[in-house]
């Protein structure tokens, strides 16, 4: 009668006490003379601890070490054999780790502030990755989402997600903080509620405010909170940054602050501020020459202000984009728009004239 053979995997087994103290000062950055200086052992001591670490965890070599204390919680930037002092001083709660000391931009090329200081956030990919986590709104991110997003096709030989979110959780310390503004669980990572200030919330939030006071028939100071979420914008959002997720938030966000400033200037044509709205429509227009929306706009801020000839102007400029670049006409609305123009129907092309949102055809520009 045949054997059979049960195969049993082994756990890991503990570590001990010292073992775990060299864990520590490898994930601290300490060089093995260091640890043994710290720890009062012979250098040999601890080249033997580690050799013992790695084998009990499975662990390839000492950068896998170093991401296995962080991950497992044996380590955070600022706390360890560096800082023994650390040990008397109670920990903050994670929630308020950083609170406004640490401030992330993504409405231009990606920066960061701690304290008041820039941060160096590494090479591209690497801040590729602090985007997808910024841009998460606290929701937590998979790790694969994080290499689809930033490698897309072509990810990594080796697994070097850990390492970044490693390298940028000590780049992003506050102060003397010891607690990390990345959180890591089974499911991945994300931004530690509250901890980080995203310039992409608070533009959301005054745009959310701008809403509001519309509402209340406060358009000048719908216009003042417009204005300021325009000015948090400091360029290309992402500018430079590799991978599938930075492009799309690139459009998405450039996209976004497009609506915006169209927002602000339906506001500024509202309360009658024609001068304010007619530069900033006509260089918005040569940026955007397909999107019918801003053209009507120009063209009823131009006849506001007595210039009729150059309305005209721009329904055809914008006619002949239309049909030089995707073969349509134009849409209803700016046919309508052109028609009270050539009739002078100053009541229809008033102030408080509402832009036709429904398309009746594709590529409108709205």
């Amino acid at each position: 009668m045949p054997t059979t053979v049960t195969t049993v995997r082994a756990t890991p087994a503990p570590l001990r006490h010292q073992e775990r103290r060299v864990l520590q000062g490898v994930g601290c950055g300490l060089r093995d003379d260091e640890i043994a200086a710290e720890l009062a052992i012979p250098e040999g001591v601890v080249a033997g601890h580690l050799a013992r670490v790695l084998t009990k965890l499975g662990l390839r070599d000492r950068a896998a070490a170093v991401v296995h204390a962080f991950d497992c919680g044996l380590v955070v930037p600022g706390r360890g054999p560096r800082a023994r002092a650390e040990s008397s001083v109670p920990r903050l709660a994670v929630g308020h780790a950083a609170g406004p000391g640490v401030r992330i931009s993504v409405l231009g090329p990606l920066r960061a502030w701690q304290d008041g200081r820039p941060v160096n956030l590494g090479h591209l990919r690497q801040q590729a990755v602090l985007a997808a986590l910024a841009l998460g709104a606290g929701r937590t991110v998979s790790q694969q989402e994080l290499l689809d997003g930033v490698w897309g096709t072509e990810p990594p030989l080796t697994n070097v997600v850990p390492v970044y979110v490693y390298r940028l959780r000590k780049a992003l310390r506050s102060g003397d903080s010891a607690d990390s503004v990345i959180e890591h669980d089974r499911c991945g990572y994300r931004l530690t509620p509250g901890a980080v200030d995203v310039d992409v919330m608070r533009m959301e939030h005054l745009v959310a405010e701008a809403a509001t006071a519309d509402r209340a028939g406060e358009a000048p100071e719908a216009i003042r909170l417009c204005s300021q979420a325009l000015d948090l914008f400091g360029g290309e959002p992402l500018a430079g940054l590799p991978g599938p997720f930075a492009e799309l938030e690139r459009m998405r966000l450039t996209e976004r602050r497009t609506a915006l400033v169209q927002r602000k200037l339906e506001w500024q044509l509202r309360c009658s501020q024609l001068g304010e709205a007619v530069a900033e429509l006509a260089a918005l227009a040569a940026a955007h020459p397909l999107n019918e929306q801003v053209a009507a706009m120009l063209m009823r801020a131009l006849y506001l202000t007595g210039r009729q000839v150059d309305a005209v102007a721009v329904f055809d400029r914008t006619r002949g984009h239309l049909a030089d670049e995707l073969g349509v006409p134009p849409s209803r609305a700016l046919r309508q728009t052109y028609q009270m123009i050539l009739r002078g129907d100053d009541a229809g092309l008033g102030p408080a004239l509402a832009w036709n949102t429904a398309p009746d055809h594709p590529g409108s520009g709205r």
